[in-house]
């Protein structure tokens, strides 16, 4: 019966479409596309457009059919289950062909399954004095005096408090997994409601640490697919204290500022200006800066500890910058460029370690210069190694800002390092975000995961899918390598917009109809 209603829809196409069909140019796959549109004078428009050899606009049907359609695999999803969307009068719809995920017809009542359910894990934060502010649309409006609460940076705090912040970031990650895990086995919902429970008290705990200790006053929470709910946390800003003690917006009491470090210095010996005018004086600092130069490169041991010792100021401290406060005049930079984000696995790691390794010299009590040379050589090449991996900057603004001579240097060090990113990240939410769903559904294919369903996907849906199932194959884009040119054409590929025109995407599916070489609509023997 199913098969007879599919052909019956493919046979309502108009003959135009079913012209194209034959000409080629258009596959079985499209023509079901083309069937979901409702209007009859577009499906018309667009069979012409292929017929004539313009080609197939399948992210225009898509983008038609995702407006105003809310299917199952929406976040709101995650906590309200099919059956308890039915039992509230929830309609479903499924696909013709089974290609494209059931619709939910009534998203007011996912909505409001959602909420309520929301809501119960949120009194119990209520009832702790937390105003929680629970949304499945837009973020509601606070007040002005409220401060956002993030993931906080080596360097930010003190070494025992972000020592305690680590911790319990870690207790976060895993109770977030622990309710990752019962959300997918669809346990009891009071098994899982307890697991998101602890998570987003976990989460609390973290940002109050993060913050000194403020206490979370406001938090946010709205629909989550991995787990369930997602959580921002708020605290009211802190206000400035005056010279006189009031608070108010003037500059903050130096006093009461925790004492910076001062690290120490090694007596150095007085210049000789007695009766020495400028010019000489610049002689004499000119010889003696020429000697040793040339005693330093006759030291490579003493060179490497100079070496490191500059970059670990300049990186890590980012103190003595300027020329007249340091010996070696050797800059660089650390990447950060504007609106870019750490991401923890990767450079988060790096900027870590090198977090840590601050905090080791100032316990020390010594130079930067002494504690680098007393370091064991593997201690010292490995700093080396992050200094100058956090200096690394290979990224380019624009598409007609191509730095071919850095590229070249990146695929040298890539194959020099063996570099592979998914040993240690694959794509994750906000990278997917920024890009288009013809690149999100060729990255699909990139990858041997190509599902149909992932087509009637809106943005959000396809962006968590492709996160997940990347992440299940352990893979990314091959233009996140900096392998050779035998790659690039690859690259270009990955980027390049599905052409469904291409055999290689043809799909006869399930109870469609093949195209005869006489050029005649049949019946698939297979389907039947």
């Amino acid at each position: 019966e199913i098969d007879i209603k599919r052909l019956a829809a493919l046979a309502g196409l108009p003959p135009v479409a079913l012209a194209a069909l034959k000409a080629g140019r258009m596959t079985l796959k499209q023509a079901r596309l083309l069937v979901r549109l409702p209007d009859k004078a577009e499906q018309v428009e667009l069979a012409e457009a292929a017929l004539d050899g313009h080609g197939f606009p399948d992210w225009r049907i898509t983008e038609r059919l995702d407006e105003g359609r809310v299917t199952v695999r929406d976040r709101r999803c995650a906590l309200v289950d099919p059956v308890r969307y039915g039992e509230a009068g929830g309609r479903t719809e499924a696909d013709l062909f089974g290609e494209l995920a059931p619709v939910l017809l009534d998203p007011d009542i996912l909505t409001e399954l959602w909420i309520r359910r929301a809501r119960g894990i949120a009194a119990v934060f209520e009832a702790e004095g937390i105003a929680v502010h629970v949304t499945a649309g837009p973020e509601p409006e606070l007040p002005d005096d409220l401060e956002a609460l993030g993931y906080v940076y080596g360097g930010q705090l003190p070494a025992e408090d972000m020592a305690r912040y680590r911790a319990q970031r870690e207790v976060f990650n895993k109770r977030a997994e622990t309710a990752r895990r019962a959300l997918s086995e669809a346990g009891d919902p009071e098994t899982v409601d307890a697991a998101i429970i602890a998570m987003i008290r976990a989460r609390v705990t973290a940002d109050q640490t993060g913050c000194g200790g403020r206490v979370v006053t406001t938090m946010v929470m709205w629909p989550a697919s991995g787990t369930g709910v997602d959580v921002r946390c708020y605290t009211p800003e802190e206000p400035g204290i005056e010279e006189d003690g009031s608070t108010g917006s003037g500059p903050p009491d130096q006093a009461s500022a925790p004492p910076a470090y001062v690290p120490p210095e090694v007596a150095a010996p007085a210049p000789e200006t007695d009766g020495v005018n400028h010019a000489l004086h610049a002689v004499r600092t000119d010889v003696a800066t020429r000697g040793l130069i040339r005693a330093l490169a006759d030291d490579p041991g003493a060179a490497l500890t100079a070496l490191i010792a500059r970059l670990f100021t300049v990186l890590v401290l980012r103190t003595h910058v300027a020329r007249p406060d340091s010996a070696l005049a050797i800059l660089a930079t650390g990447f950060n460029p504007a609106g870019g984000r750490v991401i923890e696995p990767l450079d988060g790691e790096v900027r870590q370690r090198l977090d840590d390794r601050r905090a080791t010299w100032q316990a020390s009590g010594e130079t930067v210069i002494a504690w680098v040379h007393a370091l064991p050589h593997g201690e010292k090449m490995g700093l080396l190694a992050e200094l100058t991996a956090i200096s690394l900057d290979v990224r380019e603004e624009r598409t007609t800002l191509i730095r071919r001579s850095a590229r070249a240097e990146a695929a040298e060090l890539a194959a020099l390092c063996a570099a592979d990113v998914t040993l240690h990240w694959t794509p994750d939410a906000p990278f997917l975000q920024l890009h288009s769903k013809g690149l999100l559904l060729g990255m699909l294919e990139a990858m041997g995961a190509e599902d149909d369903r992932a087509r009637s996907l809106k943005k959000a849906e396809l962006v968590d899918w492709v996160a997940e199932q990347a992440a299940s194959r352990t893979w990314a884009p091959a233009g996140l390598s900096w392998a050779g040119s035998p790659q690039d054409d690859a690259d270009e590929a990955d980027d390049r917009p599905i052409d469904e025109q291409d055999p290689a995407f043809d799909d006869d599916g399930v109870g469609a109809f093949a195209v005869t070489p006489a050029g005649e609509a049949a019946l698939d023997p297979a389907a039947a």
